[in-house]
């Protein structure tokens, strides 16, 4: 089987890319190749590589630079996966796609399950859901992955922000007041993998019972605070974490102030490792 992996140059994306090997012969393109801003090109890849499944790991993901750019987010996070998932329709190919925990407005007081309605309370998190919305809509074999606060070794995220930072300062002043699961960016490569697997040795009964909409995060909660505390204990670096709130650090884009999400239904079909176990796998 042919496989479309986009944003191969992202964190997930990279990591993907070793873990879709032996699932078929894998296409990784990134920004170079394929630009997600332009739809025609999106179409120009898909129809000259004829893949069999589309792994669409690229995304939108400046989350403040979105509520200035709604435009270019939307084309990114919604148009696009739209234009993929009608591509698949007509090769009859299935579709991955990733979500965010920010389809979520942050007012539940437990943890989020798929059924839950989304409320998001920024563009990028719209965006997203809009781009959910037009894959399952679309008719097509596909597999939703909703992530939270995912960070690895390559590209940009908060894991690669505080290790800098805390070999540069004597102290950190993060925020406290909002609670998620951080989540390894291999943990979700290889969680993608092992349901792909299965879906290959099931076929079209495994997809009418397990396709759909799923929540993959790492095991237990934190905040952010806590997460840079993790960081710093397991690196032994010489920096104090100071607990803020997010009003004590506005930013252009509101974030929810609860972003934990239940992956019951998704360990039913895999396991997945408490975000501490994860995090010490991923600085080693």
């Amino acid at each position: 089987m042919k496989i479309l992996l986009t944003g191969a140059g992202g964190q997930v994306g990279y990591e993907l890319e070793r873990s879709l090997q032996g699932l078929g012969q894998v296409t990784a393109v990134g920004r170079a190749r394929i630009d997600l801003s332009d739809l025609d090109q999106v179409r120009d890849v898909i129809r000259s590589v004829r893949p069999g499944l589309i792994v669409n790991a690229a995304a939108y993901t400046a989350v403040d630079k979105a509520e200035s750019e709604p435009a270019l987010a939307r084309r990114i996070n919604a148009e696009a996966p739209e234009v993929m998932a009608l591509e698949a329709r007509k090769l009859g190919a299935a579709m991955v796609h990733y979500s965010t925990d920010y389809v979520f407005d942050g007012r539940k007081a437990g943890a989020y399950v798929e059924t839950d309605v989304p409320n998001p309370i920024n563009v990028y998190g719209q965006t997203k859901l809009e781009g959910e919305q037009a894959v399952a809509a679309a008719g097509i074999d596909h597999l939703i992955l909703r992530t939270s606060w995912v960070y690895g070794m390559h590209g940009k995220n908060f894991l690669l922000t505080m290790l800098r930072l805390a070999q540069q300062r004597d102290a950190l002043r993060i925020v406290c007041d909002q609670h998620g699961a951080p989540t390894w960016s291999r943990t979700v490569a290889d969680a993608t993998a092992v349901l792909l697997a299965r879906a290959q040795e099931g076929g079209d009964s495994w997809w009418k019972q397990h396709g759909g909409l799923y929540h993959l995060g790492s095991g237990g909660q934190t905040t952010w605070c806590g997460f840079t505390e993790a960081i710093i204990e397991q690196r032994q670096l010489a920096c104090h974490v100071v607990p803020i709130t997010s009003a004590d650090y506005p930013l252009p884009a509101r974030r929810p102030e609860n972003s934990v999400l239940d992956c019951a239904r998704l360990q039913a079909l895999c396991s997945l490792p408490h975000w501490r176990d994860a995090l010490a796998l991923c600085l080693k």
